[in-house]
């Protein structure tokens, strides 16, 4: 595995904690006018150089266009913890297909040309068919939901969605009776995405949920976050956001949803079968084996050094989601 934490649990510090915007902007007005200036011509291309790199790794809110959002009424998908800021959200990101590095997705998934793009439905429903990105976005109102995500690493975030439930999808494709679960195909394109050319995973990357849980108003299918469209680090054009499960089955980039008798294989399950479960569902009593899962920090929360909080079961929607799994051996069906 190519996920080696040091002792604190994380393998970068978060942007936030760097330098702040304010600072690193006004350098670059200073470098601007000493590149104007006697420094010279040689200092004003690295000026330039420099300028760029830092706006690739933090890229300021305003990049994207809008994406307007009402605000969700749904118990359980607004809560009243402090937002994480735009700038860790989208420079602190696992998104292998452009880097096993946490500030690899932000350099490099530039390249990602989200229009034309489709997404097609097929497998065990009455009415496969294939959508434009601009189909889906029209089939319900975007509605903001602010959620947390979990990863396996120690680390969350809470961010302010846009999007719709899954289960909106899910009724106009008129599943059928034997389909018992759902599986999430992303882009794997090794010309616009580096990282596919490893063989850090098998790709394409491929997710899934039991019927029942991609059928839970909570289970996301989003387009946005901050009120803009999603960043191409993020999972643009459309993603999933399951917020009770670890971040990595939150499927980013989807090309396919395909409807199946069967549990399918995932991304992560079939590199690391005893690491990583198909439910994959947060729980502080599961220990990763290389890692307590009991406590987590919050990216951009008070410094590398802050006191670590508990971990929720469930991610905090234990009240939403818990009477989906009532009777199962969580430690066995981790």
């Amino acid at each position: 595995m190519l996920i080696r934490p040091r002792d604190n649990g994380f393998l970068h510090p978060f942007p936030s904690e760097i330098t702040p915007r304010a600072a690193y902007t006004g350098r670059r007005a200073l470098l601007r006018q000493l590149a104007g200036g006697a420094a010279g011509a040689a200092l004003a291309s690295w000026a330039g150089r420099a300028a760029l790199a830092e706006e690739a790794l933090y890229p300021p809110p305003g990049r994207q266009p809008t994406l307007p959002a009402r605000r969700s009424a749904l118990a359980g998908g607004v809560t009243m913890e402090k937002v994480t800021s735009y700038q860790d959200a989208t420079s602190y990101n696992n998104f292998y297909e452009f880097g096993s590095g946490k500030g690899d997705p932000a350099r490099n998934a530039g390249t990602l040309k989200t229009r034309p793009w489709t997404v097609t439905v097929e497998g065990l429903v009455h009415k496969p068919r294939t959508f434009d990105i601009d189909e889906l976005l029209k089939l319900s109102a975007q509605e903001e939901r602010i959620y947390r995500l979990r990863c396996v690493e120690g680390w969350s975030m809470v961010i302010p969605w846009a999007g719709y439930s899954l289960a909106e999808l899910i009724r106009r494709v008129e599943p059928q009776g034997s389909a018992k679960y759902v599986e999430f195909v992303t882009l794997a394109d090794k010309a616009a995405m580096p990282g596919v050319n490893s063989r850090i995973l098998d790709w394409p990357y491929t997710e899934g949920l039991r019927l029942d849980e991609a059928l839970h108003p909570l289970t996301l299918l989003a387009f946005g976050m901050y009120g803009e469209v999603l960043p191409p680090q993020n999972g643009a054009p459309v993603r999933l956001v399951v917020p009770w499960k670890y971040g990595f089955k939150s499927a980013k980039s989807l090309v396919k949803i395909r409807f199946v008798e069967h549990e399918p294989a995932t991304a992560w399950n079939k590199t690391a079968k005893n690491e990583y479960g198909f439910y994959s569902n947060v729980n502080p009593d599961v220990p990763h084996p290389r890692w307590s899962q009991a406590t987590e920090r919050r990216i951009g929360e008070d410094g590398l050094f802050a006191k670590k909080r508990k971990t929720l079961p469930f991610n905090g929607y234990e009240g939403q989601v818990g009477p989906l799994y009532a009777g199962m051996d969580l430690k066995k069906f981790y």
